[in-house]
């Protein structure tokens, strides 16, 4: 079970944009990586085609999900969520700092 999902905050530990704070965008559990907003940008050439006129095109590429930490949204400090149970038997992520749920 991944602790990080989409539309978390998270923070970005190693690597060109470390320090950055963004929102996941996508999650590819399959393959441990996430796409985050505005952070890890590529350039990607694409022909042109009748409906896009083509050219160099700025995008997000996906890093790995070690790269990356969850940011509490109530204490908003990076944090390793741990994993609880509720009565009805579901799980749910709880910040380590501060002890809020993470919806």
């Amino acid at each position: 079970m991944l602790n990080i999902k989409k539309k978390d905050k998270v923070v970005v530990l190693a690597g060109k944009d470390k320090g950055k704070k963004g929102e996941v965008l996508k999650v590819y559990p399959e393959t441990g990586r996430v796409v985050v907003a505005k952070i890890n940008f590529v350039k990607r050439h694409t022909k042109p085609t009748q409906r896009d006129p083509g050219g160099i095109r700025e995008k997000e590429a996906p890093l790995a999900i070690s790269k990356v930490m969850l940011v509490c949204p109530k204490c908003a400090q990076a944090s390793r969520p741990k994993f609880d149970k509720l009565s009805d038997g579901k799980k749910i992520r709880v910040c380590r700092k501060c002890g809020e749920m993470i919806v």
